[in-house]
């Protein structure tokens, strides 16, 4: 398996992981809590999962040229 097609499935697990954690947050409400996690936590989590989820995703394009090229 190259590393750009795992790098590329890292990106989408993280990106979906960050969309569950703001699904939750919004969920949660301002002082509710899901699976024991706070609202402001969770809203942290999709900030930070998110984050991950683009630069492995800018990471596997630029890894896919590199592959390409040599």
């Amino acid at each position: 398996m190259k590393k750009s097609s795992f790098v590329h499935g890292v990106s989408i697990v993280t990106g979906i992981w960050g969309g569950l954690a703001l699904i939750g947050a919004w969920i949660a409400g301002e002082n509710g809590t899901v699976l024991g996690f706070p609202q402001s936590h969770l809203f942290n989590d999709a900030i930070i999962l998110t984050l991950i989820g683009v630069s492995a995703g800018v990471c596997a394009i630029y890894r896919r040229q590199l592959e390409r090229e040599g």
